[in-house]
């Protein structure tokens, strides 16, 4: 299996900086509520200064959501999404352990992190513009089709994993409670993203090894260098 971001992608936005990270031996059997304290921390103490909409992290995707031709407060990425709602009610809910953890170290990086179950795609995932005919399973049983040109994460069999590119993710490939394997991806458009990128990821791929006892695989991808084979 690989990942990469079509030439499309890179041409038309060169401030993207993604991070992938691949692990196996996922189980719902572990604690990660002190860690994800630790992380809702370091958001709490950052939205004291200000709102998510004014972090440069959220402002760069608010332009590409624009770019796109979405309105960027109708259409939020996945960070916006979570730290306006931590903001709100002072907590995420609890969904499983991985989603948990990696929920929390997106909002405190403010820089959205997708988690697929691996076992659900079919051969790669490549983020790349929709052709139109690429199929999208909602949370609640639903099936839509992307619109053309919409930017989409796509597998091989053009089952969509995520639509409007950072914006929501399909009922198709979720953590399970049977969920094994998976491969994580952040992605940042911000001026400092090429130094954000690889702490994230570092820190995704620590605590997910601490948590449970296993190496993960992790790559921060460039225009030279887009695939990560996992």
């Amino acid at each position: 299996m690989h990942f990469h971001h079509s030439q499309k992608m890179w041409s038309e936005y060169p401030a993207l900086v993604p991070g992938v990270v691949a692990v196996e031996g996922i189980t719902r059997e572990v604690s990660v509520g002190s860690r994800v304290t630790h992380y809702n921390a370091i958001a709490a103490a950052r939205l004291v200064t200000g709102s998510e909409g004014e972090f440069p992290e959220v402002q760069a995707w608010r332009r590409a959501f624009s770019k796109m031709g979405l309105k960027p407060t109708q259409y939020r990425c996945a960070s916006e999404s979570l730290l306006r709602r931590f903001r709100k009610e002072g907590a995420l809910p609890d969904i499983h352990p991985l989603i948990d953890l990696c929920n929390a170290i997106s909002i405190a990086f403010a820089i959205p992190i997708a988690v697929f179950d691996a076992s659900r795609i079919e051969d790669h995932i490549e983020v790349r513009h929709a052709v139109g005919d690429e199929i999208y399973d909602t949370f609640a049983g639903g099936i839509e089709q992307p619109e053309p040109g919409e930017v989409i994460f796509a597998d091989a069999a053009s089952r969509t994993h995520a639509r409007r590119w950072t914006n929501r993710q399909s009922g198709y490939s979720p953590v399970r409670a049977t969920t094994t394997r998976v491969l994580i991806v952040a992605e940042a458009l911000h001026d400092t993203a090429v130094d954000d990128m690889p702490r994230l990821v570092e820190a995704v791929a620590s605590e997910v090894g601490a948590a449970w006892s296993t190496t993960p695989t992790s790559a921060i991808l460039s225009e030279t260098s887009p695939r990560f084979e996992f």
